[in-house]
C-alpha cells in the first residue's frame, strides 16, 4: 500500500484527485465544525438570499449586511458601508462531533448573532445552502464507500466460492447472478424502494438506499472475481495449500483475496461514482433520503423550480458541481491505480 501510495502521489492526477478526495472527506467528517448555521434552521425572511460577500472591515474579516430590496423576486442589495465582523473557531450552535462529543465551536461565526452569514446563499425556506451542502456531503460520500464493501464483498464471496469449487455450486452461482443482471437495474431500484420504504423512516433511509444499491451492484463483481478465483484455482501455491490441509474459506482469504487487491482496489475506485449517482437519482426523484435529512440528491430535487433558472439563483445548483468535482476525481483516481498496478497500461 505504501508503494501505491507513492505512486499516486508521483503523478500529476493522482495527486489532484487525491487531495481533492481528502477536502471532501474531510469536510464531511467535520461538517458540524464547518457549518454556519443548524442545518434545518429556516429564516423565511431570508428566502434565496445571494451568498453573502466577505470583506475586511474595521481591522478584520467581516461580512456584508443586505437588505430586502424586492420581495417578489426576491432581491437583495448589500447596505452600502455596513457589515459584521466574523470570529474564527467562535462558539454557535450546539452539535456533536461524529454524533458522538457535543461540541459548539465552529470555523467561521458572525459577532452579531443577528447577522446573516451565507457563504453560498440561503434557499426557499432560508436555509443555509454551505450548511446543508457540507451535511449532505455525509450521505452522497459515505453511501458510496458502504455500498462498495459491502458489494466487493458480496462478489468476492459468491464468485470466489463458485470459481473454486467449479461444478454445481459454479452453475447455481451464477445463474442466479446472472438472473440478476438480467432484471432493468432502474426499475429494480425503484421497486425495491417503494417495496421497503413504508417500513423505514427518514433517518432509515440512508441504510435502505446502502442496502439497496449494493443489492443491485454486486452480481457484475461476482461475475468478474469468479473469473478471477478460476485463473488462480489450479497455481501451485493454492494447490499446495490444499495439501496442507486448509479449507476454502482460508484458501479465499489467504491466497486467493490478496492476488485480487489489486483489481478489487481498482473496481472499488471506479465502482463508487456510481453509487454516489445512484442515491442522487433516487433522491432527484423523491425516492431517496427524506427530508429532514439532507443530501446531495435531495438539494437537487428541490431545485428544480423554474423560477431558480429564470432568476439566477445559481448557488442552489452547487450540490450538482459538488457531485461531478466528486465523480471525476474518484474516476481520475481510478485510472491512475489502474496504470500504476496493471503493468499493460502504465503510461509513465
Amino acid at each position: 500500500m505504501k508503494s501505491i501510495l507513492r505512486e499516486i502521489l508521483r503523478r500529476p492526477l493522482g495527486r489532484i484527485s487525491l487531495g481533492i478526495l481528502l477536502t471532501l472527506y474531510l469536510g464531511a467528517l467535520f461538517a458540524g465544525f464547518l457549518a454556519t448555521q443548524p442545518v434545518n434552521t429556516q429564516d423565511l425572511d431570508a428566502t434565496y438570499h445571494p451568498p453573502t460577500r466577505l470583506t475586511w472591515h474595521d481591522g478584520g474579516l467581516a461580512v456584508r449586511a443586505y437588505r430586502l430590496v424586492d420581495r417578489s423576486g426576491p432581491h437583495y442589495e448589500p447596505i452600502p458601508g455596513e457589515a459584521h465582523r466574523l470570529r474564527l473557531f467562535a462558539p454557535g450552535f450546539d452539535y456533536k462531533f461524529l454524533g458522538l462529543v457535543p461540541m459548539k465551536r465552529h470555523l467561521l461565526q458572525p459577532a452579531d448573532p443577528a447577522a446573516k452569514l451565507y457563504l453560498l446563499g440561503s434557499d426557499s425556506t432560508g436555509r443555509c445552502v454551505f450548511s446543508r451542502l457540507v451535511y449532505g456531503s455525509r450521505v452522497s460520500l459515505l453511501i458510496g464507500l458502504i455500498g462498495i464493501s459491502i458489494t466487493l464483498t458480496l462478489g468476492l464471496l459468491v464468485g470466489g466460492l463458485s470459481g473454486y469449487f467449479g461444478g454445481k455450486t459454479d452453475f447455481l452461482c451464477m445463474r442466479g447472478v446472472e438472473f440478476l443482471m438480467a432484471v432493468p437495474s432502474l426499475y429494480l431500484l425503484l421497486s425495491l424502494r417503494s417495496v421497503l420504504a413504508p417500513r423505514f423512516s427518514s433517518d432509515q433511509m440512508f441504510v435502505v438506499i446502502v442496502i439497496i444499491l449494493s443489492l443491485i451492484g454486486w452480481a457484475g463483481a461476482a461475475r468478474v472475481l469468479r473469473g478471477l478465483s478460476l485463473s488462480l484455482r489450479r497455481t501451485q501455491f493454492v494447490l499446495a495449500a490444499e495439501c496442507m490441509g486448509q479449507g476454502p474459506l482460508g484458501i479465499l482469504r489467504l491466497h486467493i483475496l490478496p492476488n485480487l487487491a489489486s483489481y478489487l482496489l481498482v473496481a472499488a475506485t471506479l465502482s463508487i461514482p456510481g453509487y454516489i449517482l445512484g442515491e442522487a437519482a433516487l433522491s432527484f426523484l423523491g425516492l431517496g433520503i427524506a427530508e429532514p435529512a439532507s443530501s446531495w440528491g435531495l438539494m437537487l430535487s428541490q431545485a428544480q423550480n423554474i423560477k431558480i433558472f429564470m432568476l439566477n439563483f445559481w448557488w442552489l445548483l452547487t450540490p450538482g458541481a459538488a457531485i461531478f468535482v466528486t465523480v471525476i476525481a474518484f474516476n481520475l483516481l481510478g485510472d491512475v491505480l489502474r496504470d500504476i498496478v496493471d503493468p499493460r497500461m502504465k503510461t509513465q
